[in-house]
C-alpha cells in the first residue's frame, strides 16, 4: 500500500474533513530500514494522520489551515527510540531479556523491569542475583514454548512464545481482535460542546488543551510527548511505586511529571482533581485496572463530562488475553513478525524488526485518536473513549503489505535529524519531530524532568 493511500485509509477511518488530506506531503517510500515489511511508512503515516489531525482542530479553533511535510526517512529514524545523555547511547535492555530456545520453539523474555525478570527466573527455578543468562537457556530448554508462555502469564511474568503469522491467525485471540477496527471511538456519555480557547495565528494547535499522561511504557509517553510538541498542557503522572525505563528521559520533553499514588486516599483525590480540569486523558493500565481504583471511562466522564479518555492495552479489550501483559518487543512475537521477518531474511533465527514500530505507530495513532475526539467533542458534543492496542497496530501493519528487498538498505545516518538540550536528566541528545506544520513548528517548550519534579496540579 502506498503511504498516501494508508494516510487516506486512517484519514476515513478518523471521520474528519476530505478535504484536508491534500493538505499532506509525504515524501519517500520504503525501505528505509533493513525490514520485509512497511515500517517506513507505518511511521511516516501514522505521524502524519495526527498533525494533519491536530492542524484541522486549530483550524476548527479559527487558525487558517495550513499544509504538514512528513519525511519518511526522518520519521522511521524517530521511531527508533535512539537518544544519548550526556554523551552516552544507555543500554536500555536488561541482560536476560531477548529470544530463548525451547523445546520445540522460541519465546522472547522482557526483564526489563526488575520483578518480571526475577519472576520468569524464578519459575525456571532459578535465583535471581546468582543465575547467569546461560542458566536460564538451559532451563528453557526443558520447556514447551506455548507452555512458558502461559505458565509466565498466570504469575503477571511477560513472555511471548514465537509463531507463523499463520498459526497467530488460528489463535483464539486474533479472531476476538479481527472483529476490531484498528481504533474505536466510542460516544461514553452526554456533555454540550465544551469551547476551547481561540488561537492565534502562530499558536501550535493544541495550545490550551490539557492531557493527563498516564502511561509508563513506550506507545503511551510517545503519545503525550507528540501532544506536547503540538501545544498540549501535558502531565505526566507516575506512581512513586513503580519504575521507569531509561526512555523517560526522551519521551517525557514537553511535559510536566508529577508523582501520584493511586493507592491512597489522598492520591485518589490528587487524580479526581486533576481530572476535573483536563480535556484528555490517557492511559496504559491494562483492561479493568483502573476501574477498579473507580476510575473507569464512564466514571470518569462522570467527574468530567466532555472528556476523551484514550486507553491502550497490549492485545485489546476483548478475548482470552485482554488483560495479558505485554510489550512491543513481545507483541511482535507472538502475532508472527519475527518469524515472517527471518524468512525473509533466510534465517532460521526469529528476526525483530528494526525498530519498536508497534509501540511508536501506536503512539503516533493515539495522538491521532486523541485530535479526532476533540474534533468530535467540539462539533457535536458528547464524552468519548477511544481504545487501540499493539495487537491492533500489527494487523494494520500487516496490511500495510511487503517490501521487496527491503534488506537491501541500510540505515541512513540519524546525525541530520539530531538536537542537544539540558533536561532533568542531563544533556539530552535526541531525534527532531519529523511532522513539519508550515505555520506552528511542532516544539517541546519544557525540558524532560525526572518524576516528582513538579506538583500534581495544573
Amino acid at each position: 500500500m502506498t503511504p498516501t493511500a494508508a494516510l487516506a485509509k486512517l484519514w476515513a477511518l478518523g471521520g474528519l474533513p476530505a478535504d484536508r488530506l491534500p493538505d499532506a506531503h509525504l515524501a519517500g517510500r520504503d525501505p528505509v530500514l533493513p525490514s520485509s515489511f512497511a515500517v517506513g511508512t507505518a511511521a511516516q503515516t501514522s505521524i502524519a494522520a495526527a498533525a494533519l489531525a491536530a492542524a484541522a482542530l486549530g483550524q476548527l479553533r479559527g487558525q487558517r489551515r495550513q499544509r504538514v511535510s512528513v519525511d519518511m526517512a526522518h520519521a522511521a529514524l524517530e521511531c527508533t527510540a535512539w537518544f544519548a545523555l550526556d554523551g552516552k547511547t544507555p543500554n536500555v535492555w536488561d541482560a536476560f531479556s531477548g529470544l530463548y530456545r525451547t523445546a520445540d520453539g522460541c519465546v522472547r523474555v522482557h526483564a526489563n523491569f526488575a520483578h518480571h525478570r526475577d519472576g520468569a527466573l524464578r519459575l525456571l527455578g532459578l535465583t535471581p542475583g546468582v543465575a547467569t543468562r546461560a542458566d536460564a537457556e538451559a532451563a528453557l530448554q526443558r520447556w514447551r514454548a506455548s507452555d512458558f508462555e502461559d505458565a509466565a502469564a498466570e504469575r503477571g511474568m511477560v513472555v511471548a512464545a514465537c509463531r507463523s503469522f499463520a498459526e497467530w491467525d488460528a489463535h483464539p485471540q486474533a479472531a476476538a481482535l479481527a472483529t476490531l477496527p484498528l481504533i474505536t471511538w466510542t460516544r461514553i456519555g452526554d456533555a454540550p460542546p465544551l469551547p476551547l480557547p481561540a488561537l492565534a495565528e502562530m499558536d501550535r494547535p493544541l495550545d490550551g488543551v490539557r492531557v493527563l499522561d498516564l502511561t509508563r511504557i513506550l506507545a503511551g509517553p510517545v503519545c503525550g510527548r507528540m501532544l506536547a510538541g503540538y501545544g498540549a498542557d501535558v502531565l505526566l503522572v507516575n506512581s512513586p511505586n513503580l519504575p521507569n525505563i531509561e526512555s523517560i528521559a526522551d519521551t517525557s520533553r514537553g511535559k510536566r511529571s508529577a508523582h501520584v499514588d493511586l493507592r491512597t486516599d489522598a492520591g485518589r483525590q490528587d487524580l479526581r482533581w486533576l481530572l476535573a480540569g483536563c480535556n484528555v486523558f490517557v492511559q496504559g493500565y491494562r483492561p479493568g485496572g483502573l476501574a477498579a481504583l473507580g476510575f473507569s471511562p464512564d466514571a470518569v466522564a462522570g467527574l468530567r463530562p466532555g472528556i476523551v479518555c484514550v486507553s491502550l492495552s497490549a492485545y485489546g479489550g476483548v478475548g482470552p488475553w485482554a488483560k495479558r501483559r505485554g510489550f512491543d518487543s513481545l507483541v511482535q512475537t507472538a502475532t508472527g513478525f519475527n518469524h515472517a521477518e527471518a524468512e525473509a531474511a533466510g534465517s532460521s533465527t526469529p528476526k525483530a524488526l528494526p525498530m519498536q514500530i508497534l509501540d511508536f505507530a501506536t503512539g503516533h495513532l493515539m495522538a491521532f485518536a486523541s485530535a479526532v475526539a476533540l474534533f468530535r467533542q467540539a462539533t457535536e458534543g458528547g464524552s468519548w473513549h477511544v481504545t487501540l492496542s499493539l495487537a491492533q497496530t500489527a494487523a494494520w501493519l500487516r496490511s500495510l503489505g511487503r517490501v521487496s528487498n527491503g534488506f537491501a538498505v541500510t540505515r541512513p545516518d540519524i546525525a541530520p535529524f539530531v538536537e542537544t538540550v539540558d533536561s532533568g536528566f542531563g544533556r539530552l541528545g535526541a531525534l527532531t519531530h519529523s511532522a513539519i506544520f508550515e505555520r506552528t513548528p511542532a516544539r517541546w517548550t519544557r525540558p524532560s524532568m525526572p518524576p516528582g519534579s513538579h506538583p500534581p496540579r495544573w
